[in-house]
């Protein structure tokens, strides 16, 4: 196999090899070949802390939270709340009683959208959203909109897959009652620069709610420093368990914020006419909460802290450089987003000119590289890059250089196989 030229700055970023120890899915064979995964934008994998933690729960810590007084009870609350803490520092929340668990970040998006925008919105208002976005922070906000008479406005996209904010020109208007943006493109990896674009926003007292399930594995994370006032996030895309993200919002929001679910442990005081609710956090966290799930995000937290996000960075990076200027070298590949690695957050999608993304994705899978194919729940987005697909490599923490050699030389043979 030839393999991919090293570029600067990656030795001695990560130690690789140490980090995927920690995986044991990635060690075995899957259809009798080694997992090359790179379909880390859909989901990512775990380690063996995430599965010890979660493991050592259900053995002996499970328990009802907030509705016991023994001790099994009593404990099983104190860890949930103590991941919960630990999850709110990973983003830099002021507080944890900011953070609320929900089931993903498309639950969490749901919940701002049902719960504090739709009572908000009037007609003639406007909610922004950019031609980046995954279905997940496009459609809620799409029926709320409908639901409201508001308008649904979109930030439209330059040439290189950045925010067109001249065709933008009012954002911060006096109709604008929420923006909300994608911290990564899911597609083409694109990093929006939030800070700004909530910096200009708070001078027109209109609140941001940042869609960050593709960036908080890859890049630090701090909210106060984002300015954002909303931000969502889902467990399993940074080494942790699915079934559980998370929602930041400021106190005020949580405040006025009306619960998406009612039921069980989110009460204050029912009658057989009114009901009240219980203070934030828990008034958003109706039922038995996932405390497993809530061990294992606490936990991938803790990993990905333990490494530093800095390094990760960096290292994820390096590995996205060597994909791009592999992927350029091939003849008629098309490249999806800005060329510059640094303006990206481990993901790379591309054509292959006249072949279906599914066809490549399937060769691929044939020879061990899992990648992902398809609209990428961003049909908007694909409607402007004018295909109905793309084929997607993402990378984590644990994929190395060698995974780009390995992905580069199946995708060689695959459109030898197509031409």
């Amino acid at each position: 196999m030839q393999r991919v030229a090293p570029i600067e700055p990656g030795t001695g970023i990560l130690d690789v090899e140490a980090v995927r120890r920690q995986f044991p899915l990635l060690n075995e064979r899957i259809g009798g070949r080694p997992l090359c995964y790179l379909d880390n934008a859909a989901t990512s994998h775990m380690p063996l802390s995430v599965l010890d933690a979660m493991d050592d729960c259900y053995r002996h810590h499970y328990g009802p939270i907030h509705r016991g007084l023994y001790p099994l009870a009593e404990d099983a609350t104190r860890r949930y709340e103590q991941a919960r803490a630990t999850v709110a520092r990973f983003i830099g929340s002021p507080s944890a009683e900011q953070l609320i668990f929900t089931r993903s970040a498309t639950e969490a998006i749901n919940l701002v959208a049902a719960g504090w925008a739709q009572p908000r919105l009037r007609t003639g208002d406007a909610v922004w959203v950019s031609r980046l976005e995954h279905h997940s922070n496009f459609l809620p906000w799409q029926r709320i909109c409908q639901r409201t008479g508001a308008r649904l406005r979109m930030i439209e996209l330059r040439p290189d897959g950045s925010l067109d904010f001249e065709g933008a020109a009012d954002l911060y208007g006096p109709r604008t009652r929420l923006i909300a943006l994608s911290h990564v493109s899911n597609v083409l990896g694109v990093v929006n620069p939030i800070r700004e674009i909530a910096e200009g926003a708070r001078a027109h007292g209109i609140p941001v709610l940042v869609d960050a399930a593709q960036s908080v594995a890859h890049v630090p994370v701090d909210v106060v420093e984002l300015g954002c006032d909303f931000l969502a996030f889902s467990a399993h895309k940074m080494c942790g368990p699915t079934g559980i993200g998370g929602l930041y919002a400021k106190p005020e929001h949580l405040d006025d914020m009306e619960p998406l679910h009612v039921g069980g442990g989110m009460v204050d005081e029912v009658d057989e006419l009114h009901s009240s609710w219980a203070p934030p956090p828990g008034r958003f966290e109706a039922g038995s909460p996932n405390l497993a799930g809530a061990v294992g995000f606490a936990a991938a937290v803790d990993y990905l802290t333990g490494i530093g996000m800095e390094r990760v960075r960096a290292h994820v990076w390096d590995v996205t450089r060597v994909a791009l200027r592999a992927l350029a070298a091939i003849p008629d590949v098309q490249i999806y987003g800005p060329a510059d690695a640094t303006r990206r957050a481990g993901i790379v999608s591309f054509n292959l000119p006249g072949v279906h993304a599914h066809d490549v994705a399937q060769l691929l899978a044939e020879r061990g590289v899992a990648i992902r194919a398809g609209h990428h729940c961003c049909q908007p987005l694909m409607r402007h890059l004018g295909v109905p697909a793309t084929t997607r490599a993402s990378i984590a923490l644990y994929n190395r250089r060698d995974d780009v050699d390995i992905f580069i030389d199946a995708l060689q043979w695959a459109r030898r196989a197509f031409v």
